[in-house]
């Protein structure tokens, strides 16, 4: 130690800082973990729905192409610890991994906490302290304003000397979890700018009433988002949710990284029937039509649509419900076809943030050194993980981001 109790101080037990911790043990500093929950990782161990998307199996390059904002800020911390490196890390750990759909990388147990429990091994077998049930309330720096310096780190009203401090105390997303926001009181107090934090992989809600079908999910479906211009900025394959309030599940997660512009900016479009081209659809209502042609039409879509989806679609295509199927003209066919293949959606916002899988805004990348994770403004203090303002789409690449700027940051801090 430099005259210190703990070389390195970390705040936050997440991904980000167990491995800034493990990489600062691992360069011989003496380091203590504050975690204010009672155990490691709380939301590591729920992400993915309990499984964890840990990385994507994917080149630098690829990964950079993930994140819409800030991405070369990240350019050092991505070659110095790649997404090849943290799945060798991994497995190095004895947690087998395996690939899915989308280069999207899992533990081949499926258990998030396996992820969890090998990072916090690794760290404690490196000589890491961690102290649960430990609120971190200050960050004390002493020098005047251009040469401040981290002396110390107040917990539970008691200052403990330390020579640097690595904040990755996370975003505001999912507070249950330990995630609020602390580590922007901090910055702010020491006059560090941020970007303000707003939710990114996010519920979406619309200006249409979807309360009817709240729990509807729809698989094998393209939903696709335009701007105000018509530019489409995400189109994909997958799987999404009908709520009270609008829409949810993982293509609409996905697709909110993509609306940087505010919900509002954009529209959203569903295509029930990706598989089929219009003329293709319109044989199959016909056969559908016929099949049931002394039914009346709200009677005739049901081997086509699930069952309360029904009535939105017969509402929206201004087809009369009682009228008999055999009955519907070439012309109600073509809107309802239409409908079928464009089923559109007005978002009017983005659920709260504390409802977000992840955070976006937070230290301004601009206050921090890319090399090495340290603040500009104030020597021994470090940030990692989801705290900085750098958030990625769905994958495996937020994780990423935790693990290769908590590798740096621990590195540099521990050196």
């Amino acid at each position: 130690m430099r005259g210190n109790l703990f070389d390195v101080a970390v705040v936050g037990a997440g991904p980000a800082g167990l491995m800034a911790a493990l990489s600062a043990a691992n360069c011989g500093a003496s380091v203590v973990v504050f975690e204010k929950n009672n155990r490691s990782g709380r939301k590591l161990r729920i992400t993915g729905k309990g499984r964890c998307n840990v990385t994507n199996n994917c080149t630098v390059q690829e990964f950079m192409e993930a994140v819409p904002e800030n991405s070369k800020f990240l350019y050092s911390a991505a070659n110095k610890f790649t997404p090849y490196d943290v799945m060798a890390f991994f497995e190095g750990l004895g947690v087998p991994l395996k690939t899915e759909r989308g280069r999207r990388v899992f533990p081949v147990s499926d258990s998030a906490h396996d992820i969890a429990n090998a990072l916090e091994r690794a760290a404690v077998d490196a000589g890491v302290k961690i102290r649960y049930n430990s609120v971190v309330t200050d960050i004390v720096t002493d020098g005047e304003d251009g040469e401040k310096a981290v002396v110390g780190i107040m917990v539970g009203g008691d200052e403990i000397s330390v020579g640097s401090v690595i904040v990755a105390t996370g975003g505001a997303s999912y507070p249950g979890t330990g995630s609020t926001g602390d580590g922007y009181k901090f910055a702010e107090k020491l006059g560090i700018g941020i970007k303000k934090p707003e939710p990114s992989l996010i519920p979406v809600i619309t200006d249409e009433d979807t309360a009817d079908m709240s729990g509807l999910s729809l698989k094998n479906v393209t939903l696709t988002v335009k701007n105000k211009k018509g530019k489409v900025v995400f189109s994909e394959l997958g799987e999404m949710l009908f709520t009270h309030f609008g829409l949810s599940g993982p293509l609409v997660l996905s697709a909110s990284a993509h609306m940087r512009e505010g919900a509002e900016n954009y529209t959203m479009h569903i295509d029930m029937k990706p598989a089929l081209d219009e003329k293709t659809l319109d044989g199959r209502l016909v056969s559908d039509l016929t099949k049931y042609s002394v039914k009346d039409f709200a009677n005739s879509l049901g081997d086509l649509l699930p069952r309360v989806l029904i009535p939105e679609v017969i509402y929206r295509s201004g087809i009369d419900p009682h009228k008999k199927s055999c009955n519907v003209t070439k012309e109600e066919r073509r809107r309802l076809c239409g409908l079928l293949k464009d089923l559109t959606y007005t978002p009017t916002g983005f659920r709260p943030i504390d409802e977000a899988i992840i955070t976006r805004g937070g230290i301004d990348v601009k206050e921090i050194a890319p090399g090495t994770m340290a603040a500009k403004k104030i020597q021994g203090l470090f940030f990692a993980g989801e705290i900085i303002n750098v958030d990625a789409y769905t994958g495996g690449y937020n994780l990423q981001i935790a693990f290769s700027t908590g590798k740096l940051a621990g590195e540099a801090a521990g050196k």
